[in-house]
């Protein structure tokens, strides 16, 4: 039989010289491509460095092996895997120190959460790396909301001023800075000293003022109000003052509308049983309450208030009165909230307090003390060294969670850094002997706090 006849040895013919003549093809590239990769390597490089600023250094392998070619004879083979140095290339940076700002971590506090039954966890907004509280997120929405509107104005010498108790002052005067702006704070003299030095530090114009009822002309508040309104008489300079105004100013609670909720809610993949914190203006809570409820639609989660003693926002949520049993007269020690807590507590209604009122389900009234033992603890139990707020949401935070079934997620947040509260609710911490090295560690977290009758 002839091959004529067989047409599929054609076909087989033909796919074998085609496999040898590939195989043929394949060496003879395998013998160019180093060459080949070595430039394109060159050129790479010399690009990164142009780049990276001639930071990209590349350290070449000099181990080198030689085989023979099939076709081409001997040729140069080279270990073209290389050293560099311990450079980010990915140029994975964010702009400013606004960059730094939200995305904190939400960390599990083990002692609380094996105390009660249910997993407790905290937004460190301490981490925010401007101010290192979440006031960074609220002062910097309302500098950018002001730029949007044109009240501010980079590079013209304008001035932010505002009335702080410290924290959101501290994240303006640091934003402030960094955009081309100058601060003035307003603040009560009752307040820890380390934080008006701190503003100092930061470039801020400070005022400490005597403590006043809000209907005074001379609230810090309204001294920061009048100050703006002052400023184009002093300064003829065509610069601004602008007030930040964050008790009122609603570019407060939409920071949190617009970051603090949806992070909390990516973290928790959604699933929480309840959130809970204070409120100084209010931003916070009505901010995150708006996200999870009105825009997640989590009407079952519960917002609950944590509120030192001496606000009247206790009252209001529960009773629909604002009122402190410390309002009583001859019984006020202060002219503002009868607590040493700084940061939260207030006995009037905000307007970003408002916007979110009605989605507070509770509320939890912390005792000065309290907040003191529970600071204590957690340095103790879990190295977390906390300001007076913090300590107040996570008393807060443990009696709610005693009010839920176990296994049940609560999320509050960490404030703000205890350095800032040295010189005086540390110090009182220090008062009260919970820090003496004789004293044994506390190890009954419901004994600790009064708490007894809420062990399950």
């Amino acid at each position: 039989m002839s091959i004529s006849d067989h047409p599929r040895v054609y076909g087989t013919v033909a796919l074998t010289a085609a496999f040898a003549a590939g195989i043929l093809v394949t060496l003879g590239f395998k013998d160019c491509y180093p060459e080949l990769e070595n430039r394109y390597q060159r050129r790479r490089n010399r690009n990164l460095s142009r780049s990276n600023g001639d930071y990209g250094v590349v350290v070449p392998t000099a181990n080198r092996v030689h085989r023979e070619s099939l076709i081409f004879g001997p040729v140069r083979l080279e270990d073209h895997e290389e050293v560099t140095s311990n450079i980010n290339s990915s140029f994975d940076w964010v702009e400013g120190i606004e960059g730094c700002i939200g995305n904190t971590p939400l960390v599990m506090i083990r002692s609380l959460s094996e105390a009660t039954g249910c997993v407790i966890l905290a937004k460190a907004e301490l981490l925010n790396g401007a101010g290192g509280s979440p006031k960074d997120r609220v002062a910097l929405n309302m500098i950018q909301d002001a730029e949007e509107r044109g009240l501010l104005v980079p590079g013209r010498g304008d001035t932010i001023y505002e009335g702080t108790v410290g924290s959101t002052g501290i994240s303006l005067a640091t934003l402030a800075r960094a955009k081309g702006y100058k601060c003035h704070i307003c603040m009560p003299n009752d307040m820890a000293i380390e934080k008006s030095q701190l503003l100092h530090h930061l470039g801020a114009t400070v005022e400490r003022v005597n403590p006043a009822p809000i209907t005074s002309p001379d609230h810090f508040v309204n001294l920061a109000r009048r100050r703006a309104r002052e400023h184009e008489a002093v300064h003829a300079d065509g610069s601004v003052g602008f007030f930040a105004d964050q008790f009122e100013s609603t570019a407060n609670y939409q920071a949190h509308v617009k970051t603090t909720g949806p992070e909390i809610y990516r973290q928790t993949g959604g699933q929480l049983d309840a959130f809970v914190a204070g409120a100084g203006t209010g931003g916070t809570i009505a901010g995150v309450a708006k996200y999870l409820k009105e825009v997640k639609n989590l009407w079952e989660t519960r917002v609950v208030l944590a509120d030192p003693q001496g606000s009247g926002l206790f009252n209001k949520i529960r009773h629909g009165v604002m009122y402190s049993s410390t309002e009583r007269e001859g019984t006020r020690r202060r002219q503002q909230v009868d607590t040493m807590v700084e940061g939260i507590g207030i006995n009037r209604i905000t307007e970003n307090f408002e916007s979110g009122r009605v989605l507070i389900d509770d509320a939890v009234r912390v005792t000065d003390e309290q907040a003191c033992r529970m600071a204590r603890w957690l340095v103790e139990h879990d190295g977390i060294f906390c300001g007076s707020s913090t300590a107040v949401n996570c008393v807060a935070a443990v009696v709610t969670a005693m009010k839920l079934p176990r296994g049940s997620r609560v999320v509050t947040l960490l404030c703000d850094s205890g350095n800032r509260h040295l010189s005086k609710f540390w110090k009182h911490i220090g008062d009260m002997g919970l820090e003496n090295d004789t004293q044994a560690q506390a190890e009954d977290l419901f004994a600790e706090l009064g708490l007894e009758e809420l062990k399950r």
